[in-house]
């Protein structure tokens, strides 16, 4: 006779019955299994904002002459056609090279459009070149001397040099800007930063002058009327002259990228790059680790010793739990043949074969008080409906076995 020992108290502890973890017990383990793959994502979640917030935000529309959205440039070009200067709109780099001639201005905005090729036409073009924001493969060919220093968000209050169409409009609210210096030869640059970089840059290239605005602000809709901004953007196209204004929008190439032919991949940092692989390599280690392994089975010994009774009510309940009275009947049909055929004088493997199912439910009709109908039933029927048909059965098979034993 075995004495089991009644459980000792304590919270979560699982008795002899064994009950069930609670579900306070059972959220903590599944959240100490996934909480590596938790902060993973969350962490790229993070990134994302972050990539989204930085994103620039200007529009396709941004700095056209036609566009009236908060980005666009119509006011200004509304003004110069006012004050008698022709504004001609080109969005292809030879149809502005076409239109301009000596003493025009041609406004070149969104340089990043612009291929090698368009690079080579504006650079051979008779007009005086205001470029707005240009990036560093412009500046390379468009105006050699000058580079990139960095951005600013600081505005200006005057201009600090002798260019007249800085001077005329005064303090101006550039936001955010791209600053420049001049290496080598003789400049104009207005609006310097404490560090000496300049916010406006006119240099001599050639035949043409060429100036350099670093920020959009004083041509867009939006920021026309703030401080001197209005007269900043007049006088650099040339409206005090009365010229001819060639405003370049370029469209996007068919190649699908700009002056350099640089990707994505070749413009980011090449910290950038490390961070994201050691990111992608940090998954990848999370995955392993919390994948399945696969292998041969190990066989290892118990801890303990676990009594029949236990395991066979541990499976009862797993099976009851996921509503698996398909598995639990055909669990209880394979054990009650595998005792029944060594009693019938039949070959133990034809226990769990198909072919032997009426021989199997001929003999044990014989040995008991039931028609072939019900045992084959009872032996190879379907699944039942419920839970106190799954127990039914279970009744119906111990009879079966205990009939077939006694005969």
């Amino acid at each position: 006779m075995v004495t089991q020992t009644p459980p000792r108290s304590g919270a979560g502890q699982a008795g002899p019955t064994g009950a069930e973890p609670s579900a306070r017990q059972v959220a903590g383990r599944r959240w100490r299994s996934a909480r590596g793959v938790v902060a993973v994502i969350l962490a790229m979640v993070v990134i994302a904002i972050i990539l989204a917030a930085l994103r620039p935000s200007t529009s396709a529309q941004a700095l056209d002459p036609e566009s009236p959205k908060q980005d666009g440039s119509r006011a200004l070009a509304e003004i110069l056609r006012q004050n008698g200067a022709q504004v001609t709109v080109a969005r292809h780099a030879d149809d502005a090279v076409e239109a301009a001639g000596p003493g025009t201005v041609m406004v070149v905005t969104r340089t990043e459009r612009l291929t090698n090729e368009d690079l080579i036409l504006l650079s051979n073009a008779q007009a005086d070149l205001l470029l707005v924001r240009p990036t560093s493969f412009a500046l390379a060919d468009l105006a050699p001397r000058v580079r990139k220093d960095g951005p600013t968000f600081e505005d200006a209050d005057e201009p600090g040099c002798s260019l007249q169409a800085a001077t005329l409009a005064g303090a101006v609210a550039f936001h955010e800007s791209e600053t420049y210096e001049v290496r080598g030869g003789s400049a104009t640059e207005c609006y310097k930063t404490e560090y000496g970089s300049a916010r406006v840059v006119q240099v001599q290239n050639g035949a043409h002058t060429v100036t350099v605005l670093g920020s959009a602000s004083p041509l867009t809709n939006r920021r026309l009327t703030e401080e001197g901004n209005a007269a900043l953007g007049m006088n650099l196209a040339g409206a005090a002259t009365g010229s001819s204004v060639v405003w370049l929008v370029p469209d996007l190439p068919e190649s699908g990228s700009g002056a350099g032919q640089e990707s994505l991949t070749d413009l980011l940092p090449f910290g950038v790059k490390l961070f994201f692989l050691e990111l992608l390599v940090a998954v990848v280690l999370v995955a392993l680790w919390r994948s399945r392994r696969l292998g041969p089975v190990v066989a290892e010994a118990l801890p303990v010793i676990v009594r029949s009774a236990e395991t066979v009510e541990g499976r009862a309940r797993l099976y009851r739990a996921g509503h698996a009275r398909d598995r639990a009947s055909d669990a209880l049909r394979s054990g009650a043949r595998e005792r029944v055929v060594p009693l019938l004088g039949l070959p133990r493997s034809r226990a769990q074969d198909p072919s032997a199912a009426q021989e199997i439910v001929t003999a044990v009709a014989r040995r008991t008080t039931y028609d072939e109908t019900y045992v084959g039933a009872a032996l190879y029927g379907p699944e039942p409906l419920d839970d106190a048909g799954l127990i039914a059965l279970s009744d119906v098979l111990d009879d079966l076995e205990r009939q077939v034993r006694q005969s």
